[in-house]
């Protein structure tokens, strides 16, 4: 056994996990640190997932009629077990999925928000009193719980995007049944620990929150089941065309959070060392393997060279290794397969006229795993690589005349997640930001467009799925609405003044 697998094992065995070494166990776990086994665990079946749906389908049942401040108990209850051991689920996430030390936390630590947050919502699920034209009338609409929801998540947040599902999901009343990403199973199966834990101090219902461990036929067997009223993925453009259909041919709700090929304009006024440094954490961080990860460099020419002179020095210096260690910004990326489709889009990118200034060749000297120099590229033109969202650190820089162009560049592309635009011109700030600016659910200034903070709605458009999760009112999507018009008059007055005998 690894060190690594020894240290996950450890871990694992701290939060309360069972042992992940399952010796007929046919999903095999790996971390991209240095590729070796780190468990071995069995898959579902498909009678094992509707087995677990009824299991929640019935926890449903008491659940929804348990006050809202109530469910807040359990949320709560959630995150103290989830600050008690931040210091280990985040490093599972690192030796699960190749983050950094300090990402690894911060996911934790993203999760622990969202609770707090979560916990708050309990008190406030509230709905609106609605002027009636009927005297003696009142109109109201409440929100109720929905149901049971699935969550299919993605490997490079293993953790967080779950409990953005979750936090909200049981405050709202939902009982949620989660498929995590199969590159990504220990972590799920830590998270499980901690929630059972906290189920059990609070005395909730015990089949509110499942894990269902597998491939496609688990994924299928979740999203087919009509008792599952929302399917809340997260992955591929290519994966979300494959779930909604099938949810929305039985008349369920889909939540899709998808693919991301996300743009920052620099303008001639921006502070170019603030762009420089929003700019290397946006597009290297986490190896390039995140949904909001910065992929298009629009920048307007009168300062493209100097800025990516600036940009190529950074990325020089940047400590590429075991993301165990603390001094080391870039590791791994998940596996053979991204470390492949990193190579296929540089070599598509010089093909289509492209100049590779740094990067964009694997790492020498790092021992296991598949690890790659992060890299800039100059481009001629947006062509079809650039369009498309490759999950690896590669930057694509394009040069812009007119704020109006850029915008153009910027919106032509199918996904639509994040944004961002580094000016001082309130004009060019508040145009990007407005209806003929950028098309994205995210749009930033003088800041990248990853890091989002819980208390904003997360989503985009297009072909990223419209849904929106973690704060504002996302919370709406795991309800139900209910429209009510009370009567406390002697008479019976119809709308519209219509007339009835």
């Amino acid at each position: 056994m690894s060190d690594v697998a020894a240290q996950a094992r450890e871990i694992l065995a701290r939060l309360g996990a069972p042992d992940p070494f399952d010796a007929d166990g046919e999903l095999i776990c790996r971390s991209p640190i240095d590729g070796a086994e780190i468990g071995r665990v069995a898959a579902h079946s498909t009678a094992e997932v509707t087995a677990a749906i009824d299991s929640a389908e019935a926890a449903f049942a008491q659940w929804r009629t348990t006050p809202a401040p109530v469910r807040g108990e359990l949320v709560r209850e959630l995150g103290t077990l989830l600050r008690e051991h931040k210091d280990d689920l985040g490093a599972l996430v690192t030796i699960e999925a190749g983050k950094i030390r300090s990402e690894g936390l911060g996911e934790v630590q993203e999760m622990i928000d969202i609770c707090d947050f979560a916990v708050g919502l309990s008190r406030q699920l509230h709905g609106l009193t609605i002027a009636s034209e009927r005297p003696g009338h009142r109109m109201m609409e409440q929100w109720h719980p929905l149901g049971v929801v699935g969550v299919i998540s993605a490997f490079n947040f293993p953790v967080a995007v779950w409990s953005w599902n979750a936090a909200l999901a049981l405050v709202c009343g939902d009982p949620v049944v989660w498929k995590p990403s199969e590159k990504t199973l220990l972590t799920a199966l830590a998270c499980q620990a901690l929630v059972v834990e906290a189920v059990r101090r609070v005395g909730a219902p015990a089949g509110l929150c499942r894990v269902i461990l597998g491939g496609v036929p688990v994924g299928e067997a979740l999203v087919d089941d009509p008792r599952v009223r929302l399917v809340s993925a997260t992955g591929s453009t290519r994966m979300g065309k494959q779930v909604a259909p099938r949810v929305a041919a039985r008349l369920g709700r889909s939540l899709l959070e998808l693919g991301g090929n996300n743009a920052a304009l620099v303008a001639p006024s921006a502070d170019v060392d603030l762009a420089v440094r929003g700019i290397a954490f946006s597009a290297v961080g986490t190896a390039g393997q995140r949904c909001t990860s910065l992929r298009r460099l629009i920048v307007h020419r009168s300062i493209l060279d100097d800025l990516v002179a600036r940009l190529a020095a950074a990325y020089q210096t940047l400590p590429i290794g075991d993301p165990l260690d603390a001094g080391t910004l870039v590791g791994p990326l998940i596996d053979a397969d991204a470390a492949a489709a990193f190579t296929k889009a540089i070599e598509a990118a010089r093909a289509d006229g492209g100049t590779v200034l740094t990067g964009g060749v694997e790492a020498e000297g790092v021992p296991g795993g598949h690890y790659v120099h992060p890299a800039i590229v100059t481009m001629p033109a947006q062509t079809d690589v650039v369009r498309a969202e490759t999950f690896a650190p590669i930057l694509y820089v394009l040069g812009y005349d007119t704020l109006d162009e850029a915008i153009a560049l910027h919106n032509d592309v199918p996904q639509g997640l994040a944004s961002a635009i580094f000016t001082l011109d309130v004009r060019e700030a508040e145009t990007f930001l407005s209806a003929a600016g950028s098309d994205c659910g995210i749009a930033n200034v003088n800041i990248g467009p990853s890091g989002a903070e819980i208390g904003g709605a997360f989503g985009g458009e297009k072909e990223t799925g419209g849904g929106r999760e973690s704060g504002s009112d996302a919370w709406k999507a795991y309800m139900r609405r209910a429209t009510n018009t009370i009567n406390y008059s002697t008479e019976l007055p119809l709308a519209q003044g219509v007339e009835f005998g």
